[in-house]
């Protein structure tokens, strides 16, 4: 909603989330804060607070987007404000600041980001169809999923309403494409990979390399169920509440390459993950996504 820093409409939006009373609160006191600085565009919780898929131990996600940037100082006094513990301005992936807010017995993750680059990164999805090596449409999701807590001009009510499209078509070929051959088809692919990791007992690298089978596996199920990314959290759960299709036994097909990485295991991992891309297999059978076994993605164009 656009207007005044923390109107009526503001608080209303957060005490409609479900939330404890005191991480209410903490959520009203911080949009509070950030809505009165002349920099913030608009402020949104996202994450597993906004979905069906929180727990006790899910944190705040708060996203500020910000016309300038907000100085370092500034953010440090808002911190002592709301938090017992701090960490400000991590730049290992976003730039934000990481919070432990005791009262409220759950942590807060502030992430500033300029409104110019969430609509590249949209547009990048949305408009040119580019696809990433495992989630590719992890950025949309996170736009579609967010909760508007503060919206000056209207600014991110209108990205939210570009957001609210249907999966391009365009889009699914694409992740399918980049994403399906190196599973296991080409000279460089992940079980390949995998078979000489084992042979030189690098079990480092084994645990690297299963890491990015799967990302790119369940950004293909994803795509091909034409429904964004989610991100790295709870992926089995979300396939089988948002997805129509997916394997059978997808949880266990899962637990079964996990299980088999460990040196002790006594089941084959390359079997295990062999089963797992078998069912996805399936799946792409039943859509217009056909598959070969020797070239890969066979388009409908």
């Amino acid at each position: 909603m656009a207007g005044n820093p923390m109107d009526k409409s503001a608080i209303a939006l957060i005490s409609a989330l479900s939330l404890s009373p005191t991480q209410q609160a903490v959520v009203e006191g911080i949009c509070a804060e950030f809505a009165a600085l002349p920099q913030v565009l608009a402020i949104a919780l996202a994450g597993s607070q906004t979905t069906t898929q929180s727990d006790f131990r899910s944190d705040l996600d708060i996203y500020i987007y910000q016309t300038a940037e907000i100085p370092v100082e500034v953010r440090s006094v808002l911190a002592t404000r709301f938090a017992q513990h701090c960490e400000i301005n991590n730049q290992f992936w976003e730039t934000g600041d990481e919070w432990l807010a005791l009262e409220a017995n759950c942590g807060v993750d502030l992430m500033y980001r300029r409104p110019e680059w969430i609509e590249a990164q949209l547009e990048r999805v949305l408009v040119h169809h580019q696809a990433s090596v495992g989630y590719s449409t992890c950025f949309w999701a996170n736009v579609l999923n967010s909760q508007v807590l503060y919206d000056r001009t209207g600014w991110f009510e209108q990205l939210q309403q570009k957001a609210r499209q249907p999966y391009p078509a365009a889009l699914q070929r694409a992740i399918i494409a980049l994403n399906y051959p190196i599973l296991r088809q080409t000279i460089s692919s992940y079980r390949h990979q995998l078979e000489l990791a084992i042979a030189r007992q690098d079990w480092v690298s084994v645990n690297h390399r299963v890491a990015a089978f799967l990302a790119s596996y369940f950004d293909i199920l994803f795509a091909a169920n034409g429904v964004p990314h989610p991100g790295e959290k709870r992926l089995v759960a979300w396939i089988e509440q948002s997805c129509d299709r997916y394997p059978e036994n997808l949880g266990d097909r899962v637990r079964a390459v996990l299980e088999a990485i460990s040196p002790s295991a006594t089941g084959s991992l390359l079997t295990a993950m062999d089963t797992l891309a078998d069912g996805l297999d399936c799946v792409l059978q039943d859509t217009e996504f056909a598959v070969n076994a020797d070239i890969g993605i066979l388009f409908d164009y």
